[in-house]
């Protein structure tokens, strides 16, 4: 195998003794996976992440409920089984990391690697932000009560704050207390302290689980892997019991057959898949880079995505169940205000007003007492246990205000908060290591960069930068920052990395070759489903996922964001300024850009050889 690629590299000329040496102590040299566990255990640690807990159950609510499992586990035969396999496929016969995997297919491919670098450089850049988050709701989650669960007085101590008591009191805690957030994206203010010292101490954390490479990382990915599941067991325990549960997961599991006809349902399952396996980043093809030429990696793909799409169910079930609890907590809490409100009005006699009742008072006190009812019905609430499950909350709203706004009203809240940000962390920090895994393994790789710095060096270089541009998100506006890079940094660019994948591996360097190269490798035969899915069908769905966003793109207009205005106590919607354009527009060229702009390079560099090396006439 190793032959091939020298023989391609070299224009089909075969390798001398010297060269095919270095080859082999090269191979020998290259760090491995404790066991073939290690590296599975990675894999979950990295694909299982914040998006299943806040985004799976998200469009769950959205697209019908139990239906939406039906196009989720079809995208993930026909798109994520396939690609998974594809990448650690790729990384385990290169044993190179993305950028030297895909240049050692086609020097022209270089771009590709280059592209997933960037992308995980940006997204190592934003995301361990919201590890820092997580690191400040844990620390006060050791107070009592929790700081988000009232309302803090106001500067004359006659009252609640007024921002407070307009919003509600997790939201308070998260747009004033943690982000300090400023009304617009325009008013940037300065770094606040706090966050930045969390920043720091995710990102220390970060480097001491990378310092020594797949020997430090190996041992961590046991923990990050399966702490969260001993969680998410004991919060599902937890949340069965509680009032209320059983409505959620009724909400959940009552399929909506019409959204099976909804295009959008099935665009965001595929979506979905594509994302949260992590594909495209690069962070796979490192992984296998350290395996065993002989590993199973078929077997890999197929174990990792089944755990990674049972995760994201198993995760929702506990958050309907969670959130069934705080939609029925609202609803009666809002009844109870009703009740409140008309028994002093009309001078009812306590208890005589009930839930099961309310109804038929209701309509008898507005027959009877005309004048007054109408006085007192703009004050009545309407109470409705449906609207309440059916508002939908996703990413960090879904993290930090509706799961805190559910612990706070848990008995031992404190318990529950420090188990729940502490599994966040734990999945924050697990994908974290494949975020930087897949901007390390190439920098390690080049003998220009390892020559001159340690793997020591090179890790905390690579943190100490991330931190550093990191700050801009620990300003005032920095959560306006953080939802441009969340929403653009990656999209388009990882939709376009795939596609010259699948492109480059079945069409460049061959699918009959690559699968003569897997058989030699792990003695195993591909079969038709593997190669019908990277030769046909998983193409032509990122090419429709791509033609989706782009078009979205383009017929949403203006870009708009939503600014928290603290006078009402609500997220109201802006548009983005010309600088914040700019800056979304460099994001999505900077990593699209390197494909065709290395091609292009790579092919003057040998026209001018070409040139140099004619014969003068």
């Amino acid at each position: 195998m190793r032959l091939a690629i020298k023989r391609r590299a070299s224009g089909g000329q075969r390798p001398g003794p010297d060269e095919e040496q270095r080859a082999q102590d090269m191979e020998k040299a290259r760090p491995q996976w404790g066991n073939p566990l290690q590296f599975v255990f990675a894999c979950i640690s990295y694909a299982v992440g914040l998006g299943n807990v806040w985004r799976f159950p998200y469009l769950c609510q959205m697209y019908g409920g139990g239906s939406f499992l039906v196009p989720y586990i079809i995208m993930l035969i026909v798109e994520g089984m396939p690609l998974l396999y594809l990448e650690l496929a790729v990384g385990q016969r290169m044993r190179q990391g993305s950028i030297g995997a895909w240049r050692t297919i086609s020097p022209y491919l270089s771009g590709v690697g280059v592209a997933s670098v960037v992308v995980s450089f940006f997204l190592s850049m934003y995301y361990n932000v919201i590890n820092a988050w997580g690191f400040w709701y844990l620390f006060h989650s050791f107070q009592d009560p929790l700081p988000w669960s009232v309302c803090p007085l106001n500067s004359n101590h006659t009252g609640y704050d007024e921002e407070c008591e307009k919003a509600s009191s997790t939201q308070y805690f998260w747009y004033r207390k943690t982000l300090n957030i400023s009304p617009s994206i325009q008013e940037n203010g300065g770094v606040q302290w706090e966050p930045a010292l969390c920043l720091t101490l995710a990102w220390l954390m970060v480097y001491l689980c990378i310092l020594r490479g797949t020997e430090s990382t190996g041992k961590v990915v046991y923990f990050t892997a399966s702490m969260p599941y001993c969680v998410l067991i004991i919060y599902l325990i937890r949340g069965l019991t509680l009032h209320g549960a059983t409505n959620g997961l009724m909400y959940m599991f009552t399929p909506k057959m019409e959204q099976l006809a909804n295009p959008k349902a099935w665009i965001n399952a595929a979506t979905q898949i594509f994302f949260s396996l992590g594909l495209g980043f690069g962070s796979l093809i490192a992984f296998a880079s350290y395996n065993e030429p002989s590993n199973n990696c078929q077997k890999h793909a197929i174990i990792v995505s089944i755990i990674n799409s049972s995760t994201s169910i198993f995760a929702s079930i506990v958050t309907f169940s969670i959130y069934g609890f705080k939609a029925t907590f609202n609803y009666e809490n809002c009844l109870n205000k009703v009740i409140l409100l008309l028994t002093n009005s009309f001078d009812l006699e306590d208890g005589f007003l009930t839930v099961s009742n309310l109804e038929e008072v209701k309509n008898y006190l507005a027959s009877t007492y005309p004048n007054k009812y109408s006085e007192v019905f703009p004050h009545i609430r309407n109470c409705s246990l449906e609207s309440e499950l059916d508002t939908a909350v996703q990413g960090t709203g879904l993290a930090f205000i509706v799961y805190t706004e559910a612990i706070k009203n848990m008995e031992v809240s404190q318990l529950w908060s420090v188990l729940y940000f502490f599994m966040l962390l734990m999945l924050g920090i697990g994908s974290m290591l494949g975020n930087t895994a897949a901007i390390l393994t190439p920098l390690t790789d080049s003998k220009v960069i390892s020559s001159y710095l340690p793997k020591e060096a090179i890790s905390g270089l690579v943190c100490l930068i991330n931190c550093a541009v990191g700050m801009v998100f620990t300003m005032e506006a920095g959560n306006y920052w953080f939802d441009i890079f969340n929403d653009y940094a990656a999209t388009l660019s990882l939709l376009l990395i795939v596609l010259v994948e699948t492109i480059a591996v079945c069409y460049v360097y061959g699918l009959k070759r690559f699968e003569s190269d897997l058989r030699a490798m792990t003695g195993r035969t591909l079969n038709w489903y593997w190669k019908i899915m990277w030769a046909f069908v998983s193409p032509l769905l990122i090419v429709g996922l791509f033609i989706f966003y782009l078009s979205d793109y383009i017929l949403t207009g203006t870009l708009q964001y939503q600014a928290w205005d603290a006078t009402q106590g609500q997220l109201v919607t802006k548009d983005y300024p010309p600088h914040a354009l700019a800056v979304i527009g460099l994001l999505v060229a900077s990593s699209t850009m390197c494909i065709p702009l290395v091609a292009l390079g790579t092919f003057i560099r040998n026209c001018l050889k070409r040139g140099g090396s004619a014969p003068v006439a």
